[in-house]
């Protein structure tokens, strides 16, 4: 017998990714499975692929009853945004959290008022295990919030730079496309397929996606652990906010993120870039500036089961990740504007949400960091 879990809101497409990866784990036992909206019907009727899953054979659909939920050792929220904080109150401290939804993410009070609209519920701790520190208050937390999809992968991206000093954190831009997943199960015109099939289209442009913030104060947190020597650090005391711009885009298939990132370079690889563009016949500092970019991911993310620098001159591809919990990362110097470059892919619903909640509750029971995951994609 494993440890007891409940999944809350397992009808949506979170939720049902976090059934299929439960269905598989070693360690951890399906006790409560529960949907308002879909109460008493089977499981396999609302996720066909799940009909004959261990544990999930002719199971039906609970209420949210806290009851049941208390008697878990762990319960994953895969709510709407202002559901979790509600339901979290009416459950015992002795059952631990990983919450899915935004409603933790956020520590500062007037953010969450301008992205969600509703009372600020408080920050948990923050649950991507990759940030520097972030395993070990992850393990001994009994409430996490883990993070968004987009802002997975773009702050798994930028992160590195940000702290080793090498990425201006006032000039960040960020472009991520995402499947259509990310938008949730509830249906719209816009998600129709006959409305998304040959079709990209940019939404919440200009700093309205609610993810924003989020990015915006994980790198802030980043960057104030750049290297005092450099000169992109701001004097003792004064942390630097990093900004960024945010174009999300929607594309025709049904899960990943592909974001592509940039920032102005600083530091060495400024003057790394700068000589290169100086010199443009002299591939040299340009290399140079790309080997410092390089050497700042590989010292962030080495050991790191799930995040991957490919080798030079690969780019990542949401191919590759689908149905994984990895992260694919490059990185480059583009010596002629003066920029960073990093491409990351997730799957939006492995990384992006399902693996990620499983991979901080192995941490937080103490289990194997990977148990139930795998860092290999389905292709084609």
């Amino acid at each position: 017998m494993g440890a007891r879990v409940a999944v809350a809101g397992a009808s949506g497409y979170a939720g049902g990714e976090l059934l299929r990866l439960l269905a598989g784990h070693p360690h951890l036992e399906l006790a409560a499975v529960t949907a308002d909206s879909k109460a008493g019907q089977p499981v396999g009727t609302v996720h066909p692929h799940l009909a004959r899953a261990p544990g999930l054979a002719g199971r039906r659909f609970d209420a949210t009853d806290p009851d049941l939920i208390a008697d878990c050792d762990l319960a994953f929220l895969a709510l709407p945004h202002g559901q979790s904080a509600p339901l979290a109150t009416r459950l015992p401290q002795a059952t631990k959290i990983v919450d899915l939804g935004a409603d933790f993410r956020l520590a500062d009070p007037a953010d969450w008022a301008r992205y969600y609209g509703t009372a600020h519920a408080g920050r948990w701790t923050y649950g991507l295990p990759e940030l520097p520190g972030a395993r070990a208050r992850i393990r001994s937390s009994a409430r996490v919030a883990a993070p968004g999809c987009y802002a997975t992968a773009a702050i798994i991206a930028l992160a590195p730079l940000l702290a080793a000093g090498l990425a201006e954190p006032a000039d960040v831009a960020i472009v991520a496309a995402s499947g259509s997943s990310g938008a949730g199960r509830t249906a719209r015109p816009e998600l129709l397929g006959s409305e998304l099939m040959g079709s990209v289209a940019a939404y919440q442009v200009a700093g309205l996606h609610r993810h924003t913030p989020e990015i915006e104060q994980a790198l802030s947190e980043a960057a104030a652990a750049a290297g005092a020597d450099d000169a992109a650090t701001p004097p003792a005391g004064r942390a630097p906010r990093v900004t960024i711009s945010f174009t999300p885009l929607l594309v025709p298939m049904p899960r990943g993120i592909l974001a592509t990132c940039t920032a102005r370079l600083a530091g060495a690889a400024a003057r790394a870039a700068g000589a290169a563009a100086r010199h443009a016949a002299m591939p040299g500092p340009q290399h140079a500036a790309t080997a410092m970019l390089r050497d700042a991911m590989s010292a962030a993310y080495a050991g790191e089961p799930f995040s991957c620098l490919l080798p030079e001159g690969r780019w990542p591809a949401t191919a590759a990740v689908s149905g994984s919990n990895a992260v694919h990362l490059q990185v480059a110097a583009d010596a002629h504007a003066g920029r960073a470059v990093v491409v990351a892919a997730i799957d939006n619903l492995g990384k992006g949400a399902a693996g990620q909640a499983i991979q901080n509750a192995n941490l937080m029971l103490g289990l194997p960091e990977t148990a139930g995951l795998t860092t290999y994609g389905v292709a084609p």
